[in-house]
């Protein structure tokens, strides 16, 4: 269900450029920064679990430039100039999917990923994991997300290797890592 229009994602905002240790050597512009190869900036990646061992995944909106209508994590987006990543993530996950619950940092990676010849994804991204309880519907602005689903755990790896189903990368490196090293955690079964 969505929630509304509204933008809350713009290419003129400026992204914290960093180097291979998390340190800002500058800013750029969020359209310019995903350009060509891209520049290395932080981000940050969540998912969303329940208590019926579902995690929620969103379909990009068709209006993003790099990879629309891929399916992916929860959410992810990058901080603003000037906000940390706890403030980030919650105000975010507010604004896509008017959803909160507190949330907690796992890991930091760094990867680049191109989409065809638009742009690169090329960031430093930190992957933090929320638990709540029941099934919330979340009220998803579509501007930012075409859809939404619960999805069983024991079915993420069946979607990131159907062809037929468009995943994003991070989205495939991220849970690969989720399963690898927090699976405890995450109260996944070994093997999921």
């Amino acid at each position: 269900m969505t929630i509304d229009s509204t933008i809350v994602s713009f290419d003129n905002e400026p992204l914290m450029l960093v180097d291979s240790n998390d340190v800002i050597i500058g800013y750029e512009e969020k359209a310019s920064a995903h350009q060509g190869e891209g520049r290395l900036h932080r981000a940050f990646s969540i998912f969303l679990f329940n208590d019926h061992d579902e995690v929620l995944l969103q379909q990009r909106s068709r209006l993003k430039p790099l990879w629309p209508m891929y399916w992916s994590n929860t959410c992810c987006s990058h901080p603003r100039k000037g906000e940390t990543l706890t403030r980030s993530t919650s105000r975010r996950l507010q604004e896509e999917l008017n959803l909160e619950a507190p949330l907690r940092y796992l890991y930091k990676f760094q990867y680049h990923a191109r989409y065809e010849a638009l742009g690169s994804e090329h960031e430093l991204c930190s992957v933090f994991v929320g638990h709540v309880p029941g099934r919330p519907e979340p009220l998803f602005n579509n501007t930012e997300i075409a859809d939404t689903v619960w999805l069983p755990i024991a079915e993420v790896n069946e979607w990131l290797s159907d062809d037929r189903i468009n995943t994003t990368p991070w989205f495939a490196l991220e849970w690969a890592r989720l399963q690898e090293d927090f699976a405890a955690e995450l109260k996944l079964t070994p093997g999921l």
